[in-house]
């Protein structure tokens, strides 16, 4: 059922680019279908892309730094939230259509699927999946009813939780029994995430080999990492040398990184050899136009080839999924 629901999509999406001439498909493998005021009461702000990061006076409250990051924060390039679950909407179809944009929308299942409701042939079935004992159960309905395309965005991270934690390993035993795509969160959170928004967190979670043991448990298992392993590159250079199947998405630091350090990151694993095996990811939360911005910076990306851009943008994202060449 999720094959033909795929093919579907690609020929949509081959017969837009050709009615839109220069918008070629674009396929973001990290989109949030969420609520307007989940990433706080709005209206707030985010820097796309931050030059510098708020400093904390850490004898001050952390309201006191929330407001640099995310309350008035001193950027060129602003992006607001929106004001209402259905101005959020609109943008976010805006955002899909003006970038010819297939996304894999993560978040709850209610979510995900009315914004699926919005734009059809825009979306699939991504599921932020429940570590609760219903987890595994939840999932299995949800695949049973053609709702579940991706596994993800999987972040045990923000409960202090190792992605090689044994409390993990019915999730990825699921991924590999059913064959669908797990996109687990390894790397940045909000600056200060600990701090005011996920006490448990830890950076020192972000190694990427921290993965190796379970994919040789599961070497079926379709896995890509999300946000690149940003900030460790070695480790990521590691981990994709050693385990040929998996592949990174660019979430998040594709639109909030200073532009020098994502191209940075992005040039070092694609001259390491693996530009076959990035794939764009916007992390769009309540701001769309950090699609635009995302999108922006790759294209932008001087060391890139078109035929590299290209790969980064659509190439890579549709073998990982199995779309048709067509």
């Amino acid at each position: 059922m999720i094959r033909l629901i795929l093919v579907g999509v690609g020929v949509f999406l081959t017969s837009t680019a050709e009615a839109q001439g220069a918008r070629e498909p674009v396929i973001d493998m990290h989109f949030h279908a969420l609520g307007h005021a989940d990433q706080g009461p709005p209206p707030s702000f985010v820097c796309a892309p931050f030059e510098n990061w708020p400093i904390r006076e850490p004898g001050k409250p952390i309201s006191e730094y929330m407001k640099d990051f995310t309350g008035s924060p001193d950027c060129a390039n602003r992006i607001a939230t929106p004001t209402s679950d259905a101005e959020l909407m609109q943008r976010n179809l805006a955002s899909l259509e003006r970038n010819n944009v297939l996304a894999v929308a993560s978040g709850s299942a209610e979510r995900v699927e009315s914004v699926r409701r919005a734009a059809p042939k825009r979306i699939l079935y991504g599921v932020v999946p429940s570590l609760k004992s219903s987890g595994i159960g939840d999932l299995r309905a949800l695949h049973r009813a053609g709702r579940l395309q991706v596994i993800g965005e999987f972040a045990p991270q923000y409960n202090g939780i190792a992605p090689n934690d044994p409390r993990l390993e019915p999730y990825y035993a699921l991924a590999e029994e059913l064959d669908v795509p797990i996109g687990i969160h390894i790397g940045p959170g909000p600056p200060g995430a600990p701090y005011f928004m996920a006490e448990k967190y830890r950076m020192s979670l972000s190694n990427p080999l921290l993965l190796e043991d379970v994919l040789l448990k599961h070497p079926k298992m379709r896995l890509y990492v999300m946000h690149a392993g940003w900030p460790m590159g070695d480790a990521m250079v590691a981990l994709l040398y050693a385990h040929p199947q998996v592949y990174v998405d660019t979430a998040v630091i594709s639109f909030s990184q200073p532009r020098a350090e994502f191209h940075a990151y992005l040039k070092r694993l694609v001259e390491a050899g693996y530009g076959k095996r990035i794939m764009f990811g916007s992390d769009q939360m309540v701001w769309p136009e950090a699609i635009d911005v995302g999108i922006a910076a790759i294209n932008e990306a001087s060391f890139l080839s078109q035929e590299q851009k290209r790969d980064i943008l659509y190439n890579n994202a549709a073998r990982f999924l199995r779309l048709p060449k067509s």
